[in-house]
């Protein structure tokens, strides 16, 4: 690498230090319920898409905020069997499928 952009790269580093190890760290501590998390997320995409749906639209046939909506969309949201039970029952379908 040329010295230019050695002297590029010096100059622009950050001042803080990355949080990648730390969140690779953690997604691999919690990795079985993030894959039940991203499955239902999944799920949450496809019946909005089939129904022409917007995450409003979930919202509020699920009775929750936007910003609820977000996270679960984000498929990172740790959920109890209840609180998942309750989306089905709303929605009239199965959002996990044991395999």
């Amino acid at each position: 690498m040329s010295s230019r952009a050695i002297r590029f790269l010096e100059d622009h580093k950050s001042e803080t230090a990355s949080g990648f190890v730390d969140e690779a760290a953690w997604r691999r501590e919690n990795a079985g319920w993030l894959r039940w998390s991203r499955q239902l997320a999944v799920n949450l995409i496809g019946y909005m898409q089939d129904n022409g749906m917007k995450r409003a639209d979930l919202a509020l046939k699920l009775g929750v905020s936007p910003q609820y909506v977000s996270k679960l969309l984000s498929g990172t949201e740790n959920l109890s069997f209840k609180s998942i039970a309750n989306i089905e029952e709303k929605l009239g379908i199965s959002c996990l499928t044991i395999q």
